[in-house]
């Protein structure tokens, strides 16, 4: 008897809430009397199954036939012909469905099918296959909801000392004047975070630039009156730290190891591909100067978060050998974004990049789950997802919360959205003496949410990507509550190898077990 049997190994149930943070956890596993358990999770091909808006996205990867549930979050890993069963249930009679089957596997009783269509059926009815989006009326009018302001981005520099030709902050100038954020108007913006965040503990502020390090004493000191303040205004200050590392020593390291609750460290990975772009205003390039300092600036800093971040473009299309090369530097928390820029320039991504870079991520999955059987792990950021825990179905709508519960401030302590509208006066929302003084800024930005989206509406991945980022919508389209779809496509695409990932950890304990 063939072993078909749709299994859900990981029960992903968001939460219906807005107001719960944790995810509910479920972990179940289903079986069939007649047919043995499934042992695996995930996987390239794609086919939907559409009502009015598309309930579940199937896929092969690495081997595994993956069915995911768009609302109820449950992933099966199935076979061939469970995989064939279900893309036909819903548009199809149970009599052609037994029909189209068994002559497509001869060995397959037409039993063996209704069987199957009987489980199917039972994980219907228990919210695990073909659920309803339960979560569209939680779109409510986000502009009645009431905000804090959770997070800051100090752009303590408005100048940096390399001069990367990518920069989408024109070297840190944001197309503006070169400054430095002075410590009274750091400490105005921490006040402000401070007085907007309401019952919130927890409150995230980034150091960014251009390089931050520029202005080096004035981070300390901010730092230092944050944590002056903590105890009296019931607030945990979590800091970051972006920086180029020209300008990294052992005061920054220790520093930072002791004070930052993460650092960002930007190596675009390869020699060549690093200093192609990443170069000083004399025209050389950084990888030497850097490297060497973040290998020792990761060691040091042992278990604290931390993350390798590069940027790759129409010149590495192949960019997975820039993880790689990272990895082998003995990086083991990497990032690496695609591009954003004007289609024009030189080094922009193309449509004709795409298959290529469809390739690499699954490349880099696959090597990701080689390296970790060979006790040589390492993370990427956007293969982290947790189908157990995460974010609560309000942050799932309402996305990252860019001019709502965070906000950029400039060195003269202007707020915008976040650091990719800094520039731009359209968004210009207020400071941070007088507060918000464009409200209906921040009003057209708690509209921006998955649900507001039209071009989202088909898209099984909405509730992963939250709608994505506004900024590049906005550049892209000229709306804020436009998509960027060559960002979607990347998105979903890494999606599917993030899951493959965790089918094929869930597969391997499993086969332990």
């Amino acid at each position: 008897m063939p072993d078909f049997l749709p299994v859900c190994l990981q029960d992903f149930l968001r939460c219906c809430e807005p107001d719960v943070r944790e995810q509910r956890q479920q972990i179940i596993a289903v079986e069939n009397p007649c047919h043995r358990l499934l042992t695996c999770l995930w996987a390239s091909g794609i086919f939907v199954t559409e009502r009015e808006h598309k309930v579940i996205h199937q896929y092969k990867l690495n081997g595994y036939n993956i069915v995911l549930d768009v609302y109820s979050g449950s992933v099966h890993v199935v076979d061939e012909v469970a995989y064939d069963i279900i893309s036909l249930y819903e548009n199809t009679t149970a009599d052609d469905i037994v029909k189209q089957i068994t002559h497509k596997y001869p060995d397959v009783t037409e039993q063996d099918v209704r069987d199957c269509l009987d489980d199917v059926e039972a994980l219907k009815k228990q919210g695990k296959l073909f659920a309803e989006d339960v979560y569209a009326d939680k779109a409510f009018d986000f502009k009645k909801r009431n905000t804090v302001v959770k997070a800051l981005c100090l752009h303590v520099a408005h100048t940096c000392n390399l001069n990367c030709e990518y920069c989408f902050a024109s070297q840190g100038k944001y197309h503006g004047d070169r400054a430095l954020m002075s410590f009274e108007v750091g400490k105005q913006a921490l006040d402000f975070l401070v007085a907007n965040s309401g019952s919130r503990r927890n409150l995230e502020v980034d150091f960014f630039g251009g390089e931050p390090l520029m202005n080096w004493e004035v981070v300390k000191q901010l730092v230092a009156y944050a944590r002056s303040i903590e105890k009296e205004k019931q607030k945990n200050f979590r800091f970051t730290l972006t920086t180029n590392g020209v300008l990294v020593d052992d005061e920054v390291i220790d520093f930072a190891n002791r004070e930052m609750h993460n650092v960002v460290m930007s190596l675009d990975g390869r020699k060549e591909v690093h200093d192609r772009l990443r170069k000083n205003y004399a025209g050389q390039g950084s990888y030497d100067v850097i490297v060497p300092k973040f290998q020792e600036f990761a060691r040091r800093r042992g278990d604290r978060d931390y993350y390798v971040r590069g940027t790759y473009t129409h010149n590495n299309i192949d960019f997975t050998n820039d993880i790689f090369h990272m990895a082998d530097l003995g990086f083991t928390e990497l990032s690496m974004e695609p591009v954003v820029c004007a289609p024009g320039e030189p080094y922009a991504l193309t449509q004709e990049d795409l298959p290529k870079l469809m390739e690499q991520y699954e490349i880099l999955a696959k090597e990701m789950i080689r390296r970790e059987e060979e006790g040589r792990p390492f993370t990427f950021y956007h293969y982290m997802i947790d189908l157990t825990h995460g974010p609560c179905i309000y942050k799932r709508i309402s996305g990252c919360g860019s001019g709502t519960e965070y906000m950029a401030v400039t060195p003269w302590g202007d707020l915008y959205p976040c650091h990719q509208f800094v520039g731009d006066e359209k968004y210009l929302m207020g400071n941070v003496w007088e507060g918000v003084t464009r409200p209906e800024i921040r009003d057209e930005f708690k509209l921006c949410n998955v649900y507001a989206r039209p071009d989202c509406k088909n898209c099984w991945a909405r509730l992963y990507c939250s709608g994505g980022c506004a900024a590049n919508a906005y550049h892209a389209t000229g709306s804020i509550q436009g998509i960027y779809e060559y960002g979607c496509e990347l998105f979903r695409k890494r999606m599917e190898c993030a899951i493959m990932i965790k089918v094929a950890q869930a597969a391997k304990k499993e086969k332990k077990a």
